[in-house]
């Protein structure tokens, strides 16, 4: 999962710091989710897949498939 949240973030060109704005953490938290150290909470994990367009399935690596469920 947290490959998936690297490469999603360097794949837009993005820092952890504009990440963490979204998430409304620090640098450092959000570093920590992105490298496994904390446990992402589930707010935060919906937030990241709607940030991205994506699946919360994806991000935790449920599925392979990026697109998001339909609504």
């Amino acid at each position: 999962m947290y490959r998936r949240l690297r490469d999603l973030r360097e794949d837009r060109d993005l820092n952890q710091q504009a990440v963490a704005a979204v998430l409304h953490v620090s640098q450092a938290t959000y570093s920590r989710y992105e490298s496994g150290a904390l446990d992402i909470p589930s707010a935060a994990l919906i937030a990241l897949a709607q940030f991205y367009g994506t699946s919360t399935d994806y991000l935790l690596g449920l599925t392979s498939n990026p697109a998001p469920y339909p609504l």
